[in-house]
């Protein structure tokens, strides 16, 4: 097989590589369990696109560990009105081709983001970016908006020159196509630490520092990554003992002993905000618009049993969307499992004699991702639901969720404004192609409460009334049965001794990898 290559105005800054780093310079050898499956950072909203962007482009603002925000492409920002935050962009950052990065890029990025299907429900609350010089820009919002920095973090610059124009085959560089060989989703230009130098997807992707990069105050001192997807997690986990590779995510829970008694290699933990949930389609299955029907289901899934049993203790058990600590989270609300009550709900919808259902899941997406549709596929048979499940890798798995192609299919989501608005917004919305509400809402599940509240919720300001109505919001879902909550999936990374993975991971499971110290 051959790798493919990447386009010849980056070998310049590749070939400088080493006139920055001398002696410190490290290469990684990473192992992720899937590749990512596009270049194009807006054309999937999902965790492996954001990682990539970290890697390749730079946000205007990033997260802290303490879930906080720092400076990026954007020096400082000011509140303007209540409708109106000023930024002051960094002068002197150079894009990938060379390109000076100007207010014009990030203007046409926030245009390329709202049309974005996946992204521009993120940023419906947003009207323009007004350019107010080439380093100053003006992110304007409809109404009082209080999440305007964590949508900042979206915003990842483009370099406008570059995806200007047409392709070899006369289409648009800018063409966003979800699931399509563009040339956005197979060549890039962006501000951050690393360059794609060759790319083969499901083999390897190569990545080497970009020699112009701005932040000369960051400690990292890779220069090279070669980033190998494993789906495999004991194969996985075997690469990293053996020493074939450098750092490795993610960990499951079955070889977390095995890495914590080896003393060549370092787990690393975190609890998580990942929701792992089933989504039950009620314009395939008219069986699914009975809340008895749902509300049999989530009954019939012993999630509790599923933490304990499949992922070790290593996750949450989930009621509801949003997880302690977010503004929604309600302590009333919890796991519900309860076989009997199920088979009498079953009963009193009548269908005591069950039903065929199709189901899809990943395979290499979540932890246990397989296993867990397994594990609920064999409680819903308890009900006399009969599941045809089937599991395939991501690549694949993606177009057919954006299809809706089964009954019952999984859903995992992080918050990545770390607010429980953003669960609705994306999860359990009336979809609306439009706006993007809803767009990961594979069960079509509708109710116009619901979306209310979360839009009067946009625009509170006062925190306590803001987190009664997500609450509200909360206890709808429940109550409706809206989607199966099974649980919030814990983070774990592993690297060898001398990679310093602690200091670059996160609750987003955004690695900052253009941080990364390696011992030489």
């Amino acid at each position: 097989m051959t790798m493919k290559k990447i386009p010849a105005l980056m070998a310049g800054a590749v070939l400088a590589m080493g006139l920055g780093f001398g002696a410190q310079a490290a290469t990684l050898k990473l192992a992720y369990d899937a590749d990512p499956v596009s270049l194009d950072p807006h054309e999937q909203l999902s965790g492996g696109t954001l990682q990539l962007s970290h890697m390749i482009f730079d946000p205007l603002v990033r997260w802290t560990r303490e879930l906080g925000f720092e400076p990026r492409l954007a020096e400082s920002w000011e509140r303007v009105d209540d409708y109106t935050v000023r930024f002051t962009l960094r002068q002197g950052v150079k894009f990938h081709s060379g390109n000076p990065m100007t207010a014009e890029d990030v203007r046409w990025t926030f245009d390329r983001l709202k049309t974005s299907p996946d992204f521009k429900g993120i940023f419906d609350n947003f009207t323009e970016v007004k350019v107010i010089d080439d380093y100053t820009i003006e992110l304007k919002t409809k109404v009082a908006y209080p999440l305007v920095l964590h949508t900042a973090t979206y915003i990842f610059p483009m370099d406008s020159k570059f995806y200007s124009g047409n392709d070899a085959n006369g289409q648009p560089k800018d063409l966003l196509v979800k699931h399509g060989n563009s040339f956005a989703s197979t060549n890039h230009s962006g501000t951050g630490p690393f360059i794609v130098t060759a790319r083969q997807q499901g083999v390897k992707v190569d990545f080497e520092r970009f020699a112009d990069y701005w932040d000369k105050d960051s400690k990292g001192n890779v220069d090279k990554i070669v980033l190998t997807p494993i789906k495999e997690a004991p194969t996985r986990v075997a690469a990293l003992l053996s020493g074939d590779v450098d750092f490795i995510a993610p960990v499951p829970p079955n070889d977390h002993a095995r890495i914590e008694k080896n003393g060549k290699v370092n787990l690393v933990t975190l609890p998580g905000t990942r929701i792992i949930t089933f989504q039950m389609n009620q314009e395939r299955r008219p069986e699914f618009k009975d809340v008895r029907v749902r509300q049999a289901i989530v009954h019939a899934i012993n999630n509790e049993g599923i933490v304990k049993k499949i992922m070790k203790g290593f996750a949450t058990p989930a009621a509801q969307q949003g997880p302690a600590g977010y503004a929604g989270y309600k302590e009333s609300l919890t796991p519900r499992y309860d076989l009997k009550k199920a088979k009498q709900l079953m009963k009193e919808a009548g269908y005591e004699k069950g039903f065929s259902i199709t189901m899809m899941a990943p395979n290499n997406r979540y932890v246990n991702d397989d296993k867990i549709a397994q594990a609920v596929a064999g409680m819903l048979a308890k009900i006399n639901i009969k599941v045809d499940l089937k599991t395939m890798p991501k690549a694949q798995y993606w177009p057919e969720f954006d299809k809706r192609s089964a009954d019952m299919m999984m859903i995992g989501w992080h918050a990545d404004t770390e607010d429980s608005a953003n669960f609705t917004e994306f999860l359990t919305a009336c979809p609306n192609s439009d706006t993007g509400a809803g767009q990961y809402n594979s069960g079509n599940y509708c109710n116009p409460k619901v979306d209310e509240l979360v839009k009067a919720s946009a625009s509170e300001t006062d925190p306590a009334k803001r987190a009664a109505m997500l609450q509200e919001v909360e206890q709808i879902l429940y109550d409706d049965a809206a989607f199966v909550p099974l649980h919030w999936q814990n983070l774990a990374w592993a690297a060898r001794n001398g990679v310093h993975a602690a200091d670059i991971v996160n609750v987003m499971n955004f690695p900052y990898l253009g941080d990364l110290v390696i011992d030489q």
